[in-house]
């Protein structure tokens, strides 16, 4: 009788990037033949892939630590939070290793300390396109690492470091295989998507009979013809930009982009150390719609940031209604540690920053409203999620709705629908990001 496969259990915080990052863990884990365990008491080892970016963050990932050790005992540590090892073990002494972001090799090594295998490698114990935490119909793409911009209120450079960008056959092929084990959605992302190449100098390289540079438009319109849904994250709105949303015209890549504008003030933008030129932004946004009509744009904001004036919040609030911003998050403003925000002046009293977010949110469920009523009695295209028990329905998915952050659409069907099927749906109503759809009838 062989002996019992060592087996693991990983907690992913954080972001898509970090989830990502366990993903190939897991993936070079299971490889050598370790096994994956779903709870803590069928696991020999927990990983817990941390987040760090904001304080509330850093208290989620210490207590994710304090509850593995509770339940299991032997953890190793991994991801953003990782950059900060004395605070890990101040206040877990008995964490067994501590490793940082995207340092695979650190953490795989770790695990061979602390947990030996006890057979020789199986590659087949690793499925087409490798082992992945996301549903079998979509998957997470990463393009690149770390970023070259210098937001004053965020620490991720300083974590992850400036831009690596993969070459872009590299990402191609991790694209394809994808696809071929059933991936029907793939989801760009990276710290600064449009970003990508700048570090490389869009250096080519050779997939299949050509030569590819890496470049947003050349990687964008390669991804399109793998005949998934291409979903952008995180690009900043350059001017190159344009070129992308023609292929989305097209049909190559999906109708959408991830924008994070952070705010519309050119003063907070300043203080932000972000583009601050509203006016070029809001003509880029009216071009981007005259090339695809159809175009959603989600975005993430801050309020509360030093030396916001109400005249400041108001200019935001006028922006997104301008701009006609389909999917808005917003975040209150967080006191990072290491971020060159706190020395700044005239921090917003958190009365304030509460005031203001209760405000910006009335604002966007109203547009929210009004997007949906508009909606009613189209015809789109939508990918299905599966069975919805809370809703005893079918979850879909448009166009415009990117898994976990967006909108759902959910069905009655007699028929079973397969996750990851693709299919038109009548709209029917709805409330906030909640719609009510019906199959279309061929």
């Amino acid at each position: 009788m062989s002996a019992k496969a060592p087996t693991i259990g990983v907690v992913s915080l954080g972001c898509p990037k970090a989830l990502v990052d366990s993903e190939r863990i897991i993936t070079r884990l299971r490889s050598e033949g370790y096994s994956l365990s779903a709870s803590y008491e069928g696991a020999d080892l927990v990983v817990v892939n941390t987040c760090g970016f904001l304080d509330s963050a850093k208290a989620e990932s210490l207590d994710a630590i304090g509850e593995a050790i509770a339940e299991n005992g032997k953890v190793i540590v991994t991801g953003c939070l990782g950059k900060e090892e004395s605070l890990i073990r101040d206040t877990h002494p008995k964490v067994l290793e501590v490793t940082g972001p995207h340092q695979y090799e650190a953490v795989v090594g770790a695990v061979h300390t602390h947990l030996p295998q006890v057979h020789d490698p199986k590659i087949d114990l690793v499925p087409e396109g490798g082992f992945r935490l996301t549903p079998r119909h979509y998957a997470y793409l990463k393009i690149s690492e770390g970023c070259n911009n210098r937001c004053t209120f965020c620490i991720i450079p300083s974590i992850r470091g400036d831009l690596v960008s993969r070459p872009a056959n590299a990402v191609l092929k991790e694209a394809e295989s994808l696809v071929k084990a059933g991936v029907k959605e793939l989801l760009v992302i990276s710290q600064d998507t449009s970003a990508y190449g700048v570090d490389v100098k869009y250096a080519e390289s050779k997939w299949k009979d050509r030569m590819v540079r890496a470049k947003f438009y050349d990687l964008c319109k390669e991804l399109g013809d793998l005949g998934a849904w291409v979903r952008l994250h995180y690009v900043y709105p350059y001017p190159h930009v344009d070129e992308v949303v023609g292929l989305m015209a097209e049909g190559k890549v999906l109708p959408y982009l991830d924008i994070p504008f952070q705010h519309a003030s050119p003063s907070v933008l300043k203080a932000m150390r972000r583009p601050a030129n509203q006016d070029k932004v809001l003509d880029r946004i009216k071009t981007w719609r005259k090339i695809c009509p159809d175009l959603t744009i989600r975005s993430s904001f801050i309020v509360g940031f030093p030396g916001e004036t109400e005249d400041d919040f108001e200019t935001l609030l006028d922006f997104i209604e301008e701009a006609e911003i389909d999917r808005a998050c917003v975040f209150k403003y967080e006191n990072v540690d290491g971020a060159p925000s706190r020395d700044l002046p005239d921090h917003v009293d958190q009365d304030d920053v509460d005031e203001r977010y209760d405000r910006f949110m009335e604002v966007q469920t109203a547009l929210a409203h009004q997007r949906l009523q508009s909606m009613i009695g189209k015809t789109v295209d939508a990918i299905c999620d599966g069975w919805d028990e809370d809703s005893e329905a079918y979850a879909f998915r448009t166009k415009a709705d990117a898994p976990e952050i967006d909108g759902v659409t959910y069905v009655d069907s007699d028929d079973e629908i397969a996750p990851g099927t693709i299919t038109q749906l009548e709209i029917l109503g709805g409330e906030g990001h909640e719609m009510v759809g019906a199959l279309v009838e061929d």
